[in-house]
């Protein structure tokens, strides 16, 4: 048997979104209303992730928020391209903007309500109105090419390990906008990734042991590498050819050549912000399985 059209078009539905702009303005108020500050500056504080790419499914309660400090920002030049545009280093870092927004949130909500220990995130807790946040700290990163910027991100350190981690939300959302809009897929991107969530759901379901083994976040850079044409049609086959098309693609040398949704990375080469070929291809067959065992 096969995944019923009405089931995958119950799964390309998208999940609610009104307590995640609830969630979001509580945490902006919090920041806001913060007098705390050790020197003055400016920072953005914007939802990330699936709720605002328009790829969360039901059933999903974290909320991503990123604050990045935007009057100080890290780059990729070297010492000698920092001196060549004079650019000097600030007073402010983003250790000291991690400890003030832990300050703000914890003034606002109660020690009891924020989880310090996450490696990446600071976590506040649910509560009437309110969903659980993962708030990532973190500050303007820019990347130069030639001493100009060629793209604009964010970056952090792990705790405690230290590790940087740099990413590009915006360009990731503005890039999956693109490749959802009618000259691309017609709608179908988003549909594809929130159908193949909640066919991730029922794969856990069936077999935990692979829980948390396949991010939303891949997910939707692996969809992002299908060619446009294989999207679309009925929901079944949208989801057979859009699959199809990763079985035989996965296996080849140029998968080495797929990239995430900003397009900053190699989607399956090894870094602190990338899959691995293996579980891409595990997830593949497990949808695979799903669908031939329904």
């Amino acid at each position: 048997m096969s995944i019923p059209e009405s089931q995958l078009q119950t799964w390309s539905n998208i999940g609610a979104t009104d307590l995640p702009q609830k969630t979001h303005t509580s945490i902006r108020t919090a920041l806001d209303s913060f007098k705390g500050w050790r020197e003055p500056i400016t920072y953005d504080a914007y939802l990330s992730g699936s709720y605002i790419n328009s790829t969360n499914i039901h059933g999903n309660s974290d909320v991503d928020l990123v604050v990045e400090l935007t009057s100080v920002w890290y780059s990729n030049l070297s010492d000698s391209e920092r001196q060549s545009l004079k650019l000097t280093d600030a007073t402010y870092s983003w250790d000291t903007f991690r400890q003030d927004v832990i300050a703000a949130l914890t003034q606002y909500y109660g020690s009891q309500y924020i989880d310090t220990t996450g490696k990446k995130a600071i976590k506040v807790l649910p509560a009437p109105g309110r969903q659980k946040a993962d708030v990532i700290v973190s500050s303007t990163y820019r990347y130069y090419e030639k001493l100009r910027v060629r793209a604009e991100g964010i970056v952090l350190w792990t705790q405690p390990s230290r590790d940087k981690i740099i990413n590009y939300p915006k360009i990731h959302i503005t890039n999956g906008s693109n490749k959802n809009s009618d000259a691309k897929t017609r709608g179908w991107h988003k549909r594809t990734i929130r159908t193949y969530k909640n066919a991730r759901e029922r794969i856990y379901v069936n077999k935990p042991h692979l829980k948390d083994k396949f991010p939303s976040y891949f997910i939707e850079c692996l969809l992002y590498n299908v060619l446009d044409r294989e999207f679309g049609g009925t929901y079944q086959a949208n989801f057979t050819d859009t699959l199809n098309w990763l079985s035989s693609e996965l296996y080849k040398d140029s998968a080495n050549d797929m990239v995430c949704q900003n397009e900053m990375y190699y989607l399956l080469r090894p870094s602190l912000v990338t899959w691995n070929l293996a579980d891409a291809r595990l997830f593949v067959s497990e949808l695979v399985e799903l669908w031939n065992n329904w």
